[in-house]
């Protein structure tokens, strides 16, 4: 029941009734003391069963190891495993489980693996595997975890369903289709029947990287087995409709969870309403919002974002407001990234006024804008020409204990090359490489347009090379003007 502070004051009258705790009391108490974050007390029950004269047994280490793994102070929880092994201490599957999870969770797979490898020779069970396999997938170590995968079966470990699922995600996320493709195929030759989350990873993934035709044979074939497609399957298949521009399929397939009777939730709407708004329908995206609240489901910030977001992307942002205040009346509060798509909005709309007026607002309501907000109210500014606004701005961004990242500076040196002030963006260029912010590709692309338009062909040509010589390439625009001034080329 999760009653851990219960738990320990019922431990303490035990003790008032003159009620001697065994080892399995003990272990309880360490759990509680795990569960709310204070190992350390977890190790003093520990000297309290070395006091009373008991011995510890796997279960009350395994606890302490996996109380450490939780906080984690993963270097101490090997540490102590180290010392029961030395001790004769016989560590069991849970053990394993418990201090390999923890190696994985901070990046320790090679030690992982030796620990796995170790526990071959003993036996062992499936499911630690299945941790190591997961854990180098999440580092984007899938080929060293596909090489795990064959040398257990060598060694007589039969990796289950579970496994299968976690190299298949690894291989998918890395775009290795084939590979994937062939570790489903073997699946199936050896009798092991993929779960729902084994297909929604499928079909999750084969849409994401737009490969929608081949998620639609995957789910036809997931209803073949007799495998009955969950609210994540079809949430998959509608953002990977709505990521072609497929509306009307994406809509079908929200119909067909209606008439299946499959649970709706608030991420089933918000993938709609979200391409509708980028398709422009925003009509439609109101009558889901509405129909989202008539069933009962609350709308959050991602709804609202989106819905804001279309507004202004239609060039009305005023609605986007009074849509905004209307749902602030009915007690929804905003988030930044909700103040920040408005605020986006007028700017890009050219009503800097008011989205300064939103941005203050904000702040107001003391929630704290974040980098992101800053840049799109310089961004603002510099296109209406506010550059001493700007001056004043990044004050404010300093006081908010926020740091302006390379996309800031960006921001600035383009928006004063484009108004004629090239001079002036070239000593904020200069700044970043002085070890403000080193400048990237983008940096460099932006400060050799305004040298380029400004037709000083000698300063443009210096930065190219310097660009070349740190990795940096030419984009599309600076390409552009380069083959308007070929004059250029004799200097490179």
């Amino acid at each position: 029941m999760k009653q851990f502070q219960t738990v320990i004051s019922l431990s303490n009258q035990m003790e008032l009734v003159s009620i001697k705790p065994n080892v399995y009391t003990c272990n309880i108490l360490i759990n509680c003391f795990c569960h709310l974050h204070r190992v350390d007390l977890g190790f003093s029950v520990l000297a309290k069963i070395l006091k009373l004269g008991f011995e510890p047994d796997i279960i009350t280490f395994t606890t302490l190891i996996n109380g450490l793994c939780r906080d984690g102070k993963i270097g101490h929880a090997v540490d102590l495993f180290d010392k029961i092994v030395a001790m004769g201490h016989q560590p069991d599957v849970r053990t394993y489980t418990v201090i390999v999870n923890g190696m994985c969770k901070i990046g320790k797979l090679y030690l992982a693996m030796g620990l796995v490898k170790r526990m071959a020779e003993k036996g062992c069970e499936a499911n630690v595997v299945t941790y190591i396999i997961d854990g180098l997938c999440k580092c984007n170590q899938v080929d060293e975890a596909f090489e795990l995968f064959k040398e257990i079966k060598t060694q007589g470990i039969l990796p289950n369903v579970v496994t299968h699922t976690s190299l298949i995600h690894g291989l998918c996320y890395s775009s290795k289709w084939k590979e994937a493709s062939a570790l489903f195929e073997e699946m199936l030759e050896r009798n092991i029947v993929p779960d729902v989350v084994t297909f929604s990873i499928l079909v999750d993934e084969l849409c994401k990287d737009g490969m929608i035709i081949k998620a639609q044979s995957i789910l036809s074939r997931m209803i073949q087995t007799g495998v009955e497609p969950n609210t994540i399957t079809y949430n998959s298949l509608i953002d990977g409709y709505g990521l072609h521009g497929q509306m009307h399929l994406a809509r079908k397939v929200f119909d067909v969870m209606t008439r299946k009777g499959c649970h709706l939730d608030v991420h089933t709407y918000n993938i709609l309403i979200n391409w509708y708004c980028k398709k422009k329908c925003i009509y439609k995206a109101k009558q889901l919002l509405y129909e989202m609240s008539s069933t009962g489901l609350i709308p959050n910030h991602y709804t609202y974002s989106s819905l804001i977001y279309g507004l202004c992307y239609t060039r009305r942002p005023r609605e986007a407001l009074k849509f905004f205040r209307d749902m602030c009346a009915t007690g929804y509060l905003p988030d930044v990234v909700t103040y920040s798509t408005l605020v986006h909005g007028f700017c890009e709309n050219g009503h800097l006024d008011i989205a300064l007026c939103l941005f203050h607002e904000m702040k107001v309501t003391k929630l704290k804008p974040n980098i992101a907000t800053y840049n799109i109210i310089i961004e603002g500014m510099c296109k209406a020409g506010s550059f001493k606004d700007v001056k004043q701005l990044l004050s404010g961004l300093f006081i908010d204990r926020l740091q302006p990242t390379v996309y800031t500076y960006t921001i600035i040196i383009d928006g004063l090359s484009k108004r004629g002030f090239v001079d002036e963006a070239y000593q904020v260029f200069r700044n970043m490489e002085n070890g403000v912010c080193l400048p990237n590709n983008c940096s460099y692309n932006v400060m050799i347009h305004g040298f380029l338009r400004r037709k000083d062909l000698v300063k443009a040509a210096e930065l190219i090379r310097d660009m070349r010589c740190k990795g940096f390439s030419a984009d599309n625009t600076t390409l552009m003007l380069v083959a308007e001034n070929n004059a250029i080329v004799k200097l490179l």
